[in-house]
């Protein structure tokens, strides 16, 4: 089968989108598909093709994290897309490039299927005033609407995008499909334990202190204000427990000013955004994971966590009940006293209890590797090619 993958966002940038079509690509590949990724080139001035991947130029969006926007109209993109002569075409964002897919799609007769990886009306205060935030809404679920109804399948990492397409009127069954974990990369076995206790001492952390890391991009979708309120209620000195905020971002700066004025500037480390081929080991140096976030469909980063060893104290989230399950790869709480009973008992937990957990928490996402997502997408596609197959047999008749 032929696919091609419409993103964005593509290598070297690292986000959670970009990890998930990294992923596919890899898995299709490997099961023997031939695959074509177009993506963005803000710094062509033409359309190319390189390594299996079709860059378009694109203008530098500042305003979102520098991210590329490509004109949906583009004659070379077509002709190059058509060359390749895909069997589905399946688009991952939702701007220029994915656009243009959602078009081409239409114009060569083949099946759309489309991934919404993100909330977006969690994300509208980066584009415009708060005050214009209620218009823009109303917009863009027009166009995620356009977008879904155009789409021969949908997809999304948790129930929270079924929920979403509803709420824009679209009214399709969405295939859920978690997002996958390189777990030769995250890893126990891989782990360099001098690199471990290197980090460990670079942030000041003791070696009978507890460290809970968080991370990800600092934007306000992420929560992590709340986190640090929840800190500053109930976690003291004396608990010898320290949280490491892994990641940059726009409210980087206030949130450290936040942590001072919250008086927990002393237990709160602030790393700045680190190396993708780093953060193992930078999980390694912690013993639990946490978020306060509930704008994740289904969190990359706390699943790479995950991967390596770490329980997750998770907010309690409806939506993506089941992806953190009670004494089996974390903890759910619902305010910041439980998110505290909850990490005093696992600091009163005997070494072998850890272990125990530390091998139930790895387990946990071992069913999530690059392999078993494109085996799960080649159901999804071959069953957008049957439809599809078949309106274009009802419409001959």
């Amino acid at each position: 089968m032929k696919i091609a993958l419409f993103t964005e966002t593509y290598l070297p940038y690292i986000n959670g989108v970009v990890t998930h079509v990294k992923a596919l690509h890899d898995g299709l590949e490997h099961l023997g598909h031939e695959v074509l990724v177009v993506t963005v080139d803000t710094r062509a001035r033409h359309h190319y093709i390189k390594d299996g991947v079709l860059y378009c130029p694109a203008k530098e969006m500042k305003k979102l994290y520098h991210f590329g926007l490509a004109s949906p109209f583009s004659h070379s993109r077509y002709r190059m897309l058509r060359d390749f002569e895909p069997d589905v075409i399946h688009i991952h964002q939702e701007f220029g490039i994915g656009l243009s897919g959602a078009r081409f799609a239409k114009k060569l007769n083949k099946p759309l299927v489309y991934t919404l990886h993100t909330m977006y009306d969690d994300y509208l205060y980066y584009i415009v005033p708060e005050r214009l935030t209620p218009l823009l809404r109303r917009i863009a679920h027009r166009y995620f609407r356009y977008l879904g109804k155009s789409a021969t399948e949908l997809t999304g990492p948790s129930m929270k995008v079924q929920e979403y397409f509803d709420l824009c009127g679209v009214h399709k069954s969405v295939n859920v499909v978690p997002n996958p974990v390189e777990l030769d990369v995250f890893n126990p076995s891989n782990l360099n334990q001098e690199h471990i206790a290197a980090i460990r001492r670079q942030y000041g952390v003791a070696d009978d202190e507890t460290l809970v890391s968080f991370c990800g991009r600092l934007g306000k979708e992420k929560s992590v204000d709340v986190l640090l309120d929840n800190w500053a209620k109930c976690v003291k000195p004396e608990d010898k427990c320290k949280l490491m905020i892994l990641g940059g971002g726009p409210c980087l700066s206030e949130l450290v000013e936040q942590s001072r004025r919250l008086g927990i500037d002393r237990q709160v480390i602030f790393t700045d955004a680190i190396p993708h081929e780093e953060l193992p080991d930078y999980y390694g140096a912690c013993q639990l994971y946490v978020t306060a976030s509930i704008s994740d469909t289904n969190s990359i980063s706390m699943k790479e966590a995950m991967a390596t060893g770490l329980p997750v104290l998770h907010i309690k989230d409806p939506l993506n009940a089941g992806q953190v399950v009670d004494g089996v790869n974390g903890f759910i709480y619902n305010n910041a006293e439980e998110m505290y009973a909850l990490l005093k008992q696992y600091q009163a937990m005997t070494e072998e209890e850890k272990e125990a957990l530390t091998i139930s928490v790895v387990n946990s996402v071992k069913i999530f590797g690059c392999e078993a997502l494109a085996k799960y997408l080649i159901g999804v596609y071959e069953k957008a090619i049957k439809e599809k197959q078949e309106k274009i047999a009802v419409k001959k008749k």
